[in-house]
């Protein structure tokens, strides 16, 4: 007996990192001793069942000393040797495992517009329960490497975190420019829903560190647009003012490199500021003596839908509270029906309508008969 007590099983220094140990031979002698850290679990197992588990200490392996022990199969004539695997689990907590990549396309509550998300970020690891491991992982990932286990457990992370992140978004309305301001939620929401997932496994996620979701760079140039389009629209007072301002820093853009019909374009636009500045602010003007309303063809002006203001014939947005305005319409030379401006085809009868009379050479949109300048963008007529 004095030869088997010199025997001892341990982890040996250059496995101590790893999160699961396996003693190669599965011959244990009986009266080795089992050495087990303080920070391990060591467990016999035999044919997928756990039949004994040690805590920290020394340990000789006997029936006697460990209750359990006397079911294994004895292989040798002697029965000096237990058949059966010995595995030694770690359940300190493992930190500083990165996790990250794309998450899914998100609908944007605040700016409407479709985003990818993607999340970077680390996490620390540990053993919960050292039997479960063993008996229901060993057999789908190979334990003998930390990675195999760390990987497989960032593929949970990232697919419960596919559908958290993306259910609380849109069940908060959150934005997602803004959602820094939420990370300790979808931390909590997203450790506790792995952690369910994880936990017929023996594992669990302790925490996450430098946990971050973030954007693209072209979609968060194209959300910040997007925001500043909005604050530069608020600003101008209507849509209708930031398109002509925007319209006008355009057009002096365009003269500065000589462009002709910008030109006209800019001096057409800089009369009408430079009218509206000298009247100050006042009451809207009185109608024009001939009037055309939404639906009706002919005319010069129709009523704004929304403010009742006169907005020109032809024009895209009412000047004064900058609604979209109806289509303009000619009548159909067979039946008399409204049909759109540009439309091939009249919706009533099917006769092929006439052809535009001229386009603006600046932005392409259907001239008045006898205007002088463009009604959209204020081009002057050649």
């Amino acid at each position: 007996m004095a030869l088997f007590d010199r025997e001892f099983i341990a982890t040996p220094d250059d496995k101590k990192g790893q999160i699961l140990y396996k003693h190669p031979d599965i011959n244990i002698r009986k009266f080795t001793k089992a050495i087990v850290n303080a920070d391990q679990r060591a467990l016999f197992v035999n044919k997928g069942s756990v039949i004994a588990e040690m805590g920290p200490g020394q340990h000789q392996i006997d029936a006697d000393e460990i209750p359990g022990l006397g079911v294994l199969i004895d292989n040798i004539v002697a029965k000096n040797m237990y058949r059966a695997e010995l595995y030694f689990v770690s359940t300190r907590e493992f930190v500083d495992e990165p996790f990250g990549g794309r998450i899914d396309d998100v609908f944007d509550p605040q700016t409407k517009q479709v985003v990818s998300l993607r999340v970077f970020g680390e996490y620390s690891l540990r053993v919960t329960d050292p039997s479960s491991i063993v008996t229901r992982l060993v057999g789908t990932v190979d334990c003998s490497d930390n990675e195999r286990i760390t990987d497989w457990v960032d593929q949970m992370l990232m697919k419960t975190m596919k559908v958290d992140v993306t259910r609380n978004i849109v069940r908060h309305g959150w934005p997602v420019m803004g959602l820094s301001a939420y990370m300790p939620e979808l931390e909590e929401s997203v450790v506790a829903s792995t952690n369910e997932a994880l936990l017929s496994y023996g594992l669990a996620i302790v925490r996450m560190g430098n946990f971050d979701i973030n954007l693209s760079e072209e979609d968060l140039g194209r959300l910040k647009k997007f925001a500043n389009d909005v604050v530069y629209t608020q600003l101008a007072g209507s849509y209708t003012e930031a398109a002509r301002a925007e319209m006008m820093r355009g057009a002096g853009e365009g003269m500065s490199q000589g462009g002709g019909a910008t030109q006209g374009a800019f001096l057409a636009t800089g009369f009408g500021v430079g009218g509206a500045a000298q009247q100050g602010p006042a009451a809207a003007p009185p109608p024009p003596p001939t009037t055309a309303f939404p639906g009706m063809g002919g005319g010069t002006t129709m009523a704004c839908a929304n403010c009742a203001a006169q907005v020109p014939a032809g024009a895209k947005f009412c000047g004064g509270c900058g609604t979209a305005t109806a289509p303009p319409t000619v009548s159909c030379a067979s039946c008399h029906a409204d049909v759109a401006v540009g439309a091939k085809f009249c919706g009533s009868c099917g006769t092929a309508t006439a052809p535009k009379v001229a386009n603006c050479t600046n932005c392409d949109t259907a001239l008045a008969p006898g205007a002088k300048f463009c009604a959209d963008c204020g081009t002057v007529v050649a």
